[in-house]
C-alpha cells in the first residue's frame, strides 16, 4: 500500500505497519493498527498533552511579564520627567558611552 497523503514526508513508501498484515484477514488488520497512531513527533497524547498545558503556562507567564514590563517602563518614563530628563538627555548618555566604550576596547 502506498502512502496518497501528498504533505506526508513518506508519500510513495511503503507503510511498514501495513506490510505483515494479511490482505484477506481485515480483523487482523485492524488489531495491528495501533489505536492512535503517534503524531509526527513520536509523542503519545498524554506526552503531546503535557506538553501543551505547559506551553499555554509559559505563554501566560510570559504575558504577565509583558504587562510588568510595560508597567516599569511606564514608571521609568514617569520617574525621567519628574526629574527632567528628556529624550535627548538619554540619547547624550547612550552616545557617550558607546564612545567610551570604543576607546577602551582593544580593537
Amino acid at each position: 500500500m502506498t502512502d496518497i497523503n501528498l504533505n506526508s514526508p513518506n508519500k510513495g513508501l511503503l507503510s511498514d505497519a501495513m506490510t505483515d498484515v494479511p490482505v484477506d484477514n481485515p480483523s487482523a488488520a485492524a488489531m495491528a493498527a495501533p489505536s492512535r497512531t503517534l503524531p509526527y513527533n513520536g509523542l503519545t497524547e498524554a506526552e503531546e498533552e503535557e506538553l501543551r498545558a505547559e506551553l499555554a503556562k509559559v505563554e501566560d507567564e510570559i504575558g504577565t511579564l509583558r504587562q510588568v514590563l510595560a508597567a516599569k517602563e511606564r514608571h521609568c518614563g514617569e520617574l525621567k520627567r519628574k526629574l527632567g530628563l528628556t529624550p535627548l538627555d538619554d540619547l547624550k548618555q547612550n552616545l557617550s558611552k558607546s564612545w567610551h566604550d570604543v576607546q577602551v576596547s582593544n580593537a
